[in-house]
C-alpha cells in the first residue's frame, strides 16, 4: 500500500541556498549496514569545518572519515563523510561550522533496516505503471486509444485493421514500443520471484482500482502487459513492433482526448508497425534495423518468465504463454539482428543496436519451462557474442543503443550452469560493475554513469547488476559503489532532489514539473502531478545534448541554476524533455532493487 506522508520531522529544513555549502544526503534514508556517505558541495575546503554528528537522543557520534574529492562543476570543493558505523535506528543530523565564524550547515538523515519499507516504496513504481496503461485507465476513469490499429508498412495487408489495445503508453507521450513494454514486463516478474512474496501488496484488481483481488499488484501489471503483447503477436510468425510515431508529440492533453491524425481521421486509429529485419520509416527518417531477434527475443523471455509465474495462478493464462515463447524463440533464432523502433517526421528512435543478449535471455527462458541442457548451451553462445553491455564503462551511447541496459541472462546463467560456465559469466557480470565504478572512482558522487538520455535508466540497471552480483558471490569490493548510485537517485547529487516523483511531504525535494500532461491538470480533484509519483524521470544529460535537441527549452525560470555547469544539467521543467520526462521502462526497472530494500525491513532492527 502507499502511504502518503505529509509531514517527517526528522527531513531536513533547508531548500534554499545555504552560506557557504550543501550536504547532501539519501532523502529516504539509509539501511543499517549500507555505506553511509553524505556528500559535501561548495566553494570552501571541507578542513575550513567543524563537523559534529548527532544522533537519537543528541547524543554526538564519530564521523569515521572525511575524504576530499577535489571540484565538481561549479563548486569548487567537495568531500564524501563516511558515517558507514551508524547503525543504530534513528534520525541523525550533520553540522558544519566554518571554523571561527558562526556559518553553519546542516542536514539531516535517518538510518534503519525500514528506511525503504516504511514508505512501501517498492509499490510505488506500480502506481506510475497504472497511470500509464493505454486502453481503459484506472487513474482517469477513461479510456484512449481503443481503436488501436491498422498495420503499414506490412506489404498487401497495409491498411488491415488489428486490435492491439491495451497496454502501457512508453513515457509521456503516447506512443508504444514492444521493446521497452515486454522489458518492464520481464524486469517486474524478475522482481516478484526474487524477491519475498510478503512485500508484495495486493491493493488493486486486475483492472487497476482499488480492490483486492488475490493476485499481487505487481502480477496484475505484468499481466497488462503481458495481454497486450500477446495482442501484438496474433499469430505465429507475425510480431509487432511499435504503435503510433512521433506525430504524436502534436498533442499534448489527456490521452483520452487524443486528437492527432494518422490519415484515418482527428483522433482515429493509430499505425501499428511490424517487427522489421531492415531500414524502415513511413516518411524521410529511416531506422538501422538488420534483423528482428531483439524484438521477438524480449517476447520470447516475458512470455517464457510469464509461463512461469502464471503456472499457479492462471495455468490456462501460463500455458498460452508458454506456446508463444516456443513459437518466438524459434523464430527469433532465424531472423537474428536488431529491430529498431521506427522514426516518421523526426530523426529519433530507439537507436538499439545489439541481439544477443535479447536471445541469451531468451534461451534461458525456455530452460526455465523445459529444463532442456540445450538452451543452456545456446545461451552461453549468444552470450559470449556480448560478454560486457557495451554501455557500461563507456562515456557515451546513442539513444537506447545498448537495450535493455541490463543483461539479465548473465545472472539467470550464473544460477544454474555448470560451475566453469557460471564462473565465467560471473566475471562478465563483475567486469561491468568494475568498468561503471572505475568511471566514477574520482567524483565525489562516485557515479561512472555516462550522462546521456535516460542516464536515470541506465543507474537502474547498474544498482541492479551490482546487488545481484553481490548476492551471488558475497564479494561486497562494489558496495561503496552501487550504495553510491542509489543514493543519487534518492537526492545526493549536485541538485538535491529526488530523481523518482515521491508523494508531496515524502522528501525535501522531489520533481513537481514533469513534462507529463499530468503536470498541469487536475484528475479526480487532485493535482496531476500527484499521479506521477513512482516514476522515474529520464535524468540529468550532458549540456551538448540539452543544447542540440530540437523544442527542449525552460518554461520558468530555473531554480536549480546555482548548481548547473558546463558538463551535465538537469531540469525540473515541464519543457524539459530530455532531463524530467518519467519514462515507464526504466520506472518498472526500479522494481527489484527497491524489493530488496523493503525486504530489509523484514529483517529486523539493529
Amino acid at each position: 500500500m502507499i502511504k502518503h506522508f505529509l509531514t517527517l520531522a526528522f527531513l531536513s529544513v533547508a531548500l534554499g541556498a545555504l552560506a557557504s555549502g550543501y550536504i547532501r544526503v539519501n532523502q529516504i534514508g539509509y539501511l543499517s549496514n549500507d555505506v553511509k556517505v553524505p556528500v559535501y558541495l561548495g566553494d570552501r575546503s571541507i578542513n575550513d569545518y567543524d563537523i559534529v554528528v548527532t544522533g537519537p537522543g543528541g547524543v554526538s557520534v564519530k564521523v569515521d572519515s572525511i575524504v576530499e574529492k577535489g571540484a565538481w562543476e561549479p563548486f569548487s570543493h567537495t568531500g564524501r563523510l563516511y558515517l558507514t558505523s551508524l547503525t543504530n535506528r534513528g534520525t541523525y543530523t550533520i553540522e558544519m561550522t566554518v571554523k571561527e565564524e558562526r556559518d553553519t550547515i546542516r542536514q539531516s538523515f535517518y538510518v534503519g533496516n525500514d528506511a525503504y519499507s516504511r514508505f512501501s516504496i517498492n509499490e510505488l513504481p506500480l502506481n506510475y505503471m497504472r497511470q500509464q496503461r493505454c486502453g481503459f485507465n484506472p487513474i482517469h476513469g477513461d479510456s484512449c486509444h481503443t481503436g488501436d490499429g491498422f498495420r503499414v508498412l506490412s506489404g498487401a495487408m497495409d491498411g488491415e485493421i488489428v486490435d492491439v489495445s491495451g497496454g502501457w503508453h512508453d513515457a509521456s507521450d503516447y506512443l508504444q514500443y514492444l521493446t521497452t513494454s515486454a522489458n518492464a514486463v520481464y524486469q517486474m516478474l524478475f522482481a516478484y520471484i526474487n524477491t519475498p512474496a510478503a512485500i508484495w501488496a495486493d491493493d488493486y484488481d486486475a483492472a487497476g482500482l482499488r480492490g483486492s483481488n488475490g493476485v499481487a499488484d505487481i502480477l496484475d501489471e505484468a499481466r497488462w502487459g503481458l495481454e497486450w503483447m500477446l495482442k501484438m503477436n496474433p499469430s505465429d510468425g507475425v510480431y509487432f513492433n511499435q504503435i503510433a510515431d512521433d506525430r504524436d508529440h502534436r498533442y499534448a492533453g489527456l490521452p483520452a482526448g487524443d486528437n492527432v491524425d494518422y490519415g484515418m481521421g482527428e483522433g482515429g486509429r493509430r499505425p501499428v508497425y511490424p517487427c522489421a529485419g531492415e531500414p524502415y520509416g513511413l516518411k524521410e527518417n529511416r531506422n538501422r534495423s538488420t534483423g528482428e531477434a531483439s524484438s521477438v527475443g524480449k517476447f520470447s523471455s516475458a512470455f517464457g518468465l510469464g509461463a512461469v509465474v502464471f503456472a499457479s495462478v492462471d495455468p490456462e493464462f501460463a500455458e498460452r504463454l508458454e506456446r508463444r515463447s516456443d513459437a518466438a524463440y524459434r523464430y527469433a533464432a532465424a531472423h537474428p539482428g536488431a529491430c529498431q523502433t521506427a522514426p516518421c517526421v523526426s530523426p529519433y528512435f530507439y537507436e538499439e543496436d545489439n541481439w544477443a543478449d535479447d536471445m541469451e535471455l531468451a534461451a534461458m527462458s525456455r530452460y526455465r519451462i523445459t529444463g532442456e541442457k540445450k538452451y543452456i548451451d545456446e545461451a552461453v553462445s549468444y552470450g559470449r557474442l556480448e560478454p560486457v553491455t557495451p554501455w557500461m564503462g563507456a562515456d557515451s551511447a546513442r539513444h537506447y543503443q545498448w537495450y535493455p541496459f541490463l543483461n539479465l541472462g548473465h545472472v539467470e546463467l550464473a544460477k544454474v550452469a555448470e560451475p566453469k560456465v557460471s564462473r565465467e559469466f560471473i566475471r562478465n557480470m563483475r567486469a561491468g560493475v568494475a568498468r561503471v565504478a572505475e568511471r566514477g572512482a574520482d567524483n565525489v558522487f562516485l557515479n561512472g554513469i555516462p550522462f546521456i538520455w535516460c542516464s536515470n535508466n541506465l543507474a537502474t540497471a547498474f544498482i541492479t547488476q551490482a546487488m545481484v552480483y553481490r548476492e551471488l558471490t558475497g564479494d561486497a569490493s562494489y558496495m561503496e559503489a552501487e550504495t553510491a548510485v542509489r543514493d543519487w537517485l534518492f537526492g545526493v547529487n549536485p541538485w538535491g532532489q529526488t530523481m523518482v516523483v515521491l508523494p508531496s511531504g515524502m522528501v525535501e525535494s522531489s520533481p513537481v514539473d514533469c513534462h507529463s500532461a499530468m503536470s498541469n491538470c487536475d484528475v479526480n480533484g487532485r493535482p496531476g502531478r500527484e499521479y506521477l509519483a513512482g516514476g522515474l524521470v529520464d535524468g540529468p544529460v550532458y549540456a551538448t545534448i540539452f543544447n542540440s535537441l530540437r523544442g527542449v527549452h525552460l518554461r520558468h525560470a530555473d531554480r536549480f541554476a546555482p548548481f548547473q555547469g558546463n558538463m551535465v544539467v538537469y531540469h525540473d521543467d515541464y519543457s524539459d524533455y530530455s532531463t524530467n520526462e518519467p519514462t515507464m521502462d526504466g520506472t518498472a526497472s526500479m522494481s527489484y532493487f527497491l524489493g530488496k530494500l523493503v525486504a530489509a525491513g523484514m529483517d529486523g532492527e539493529q
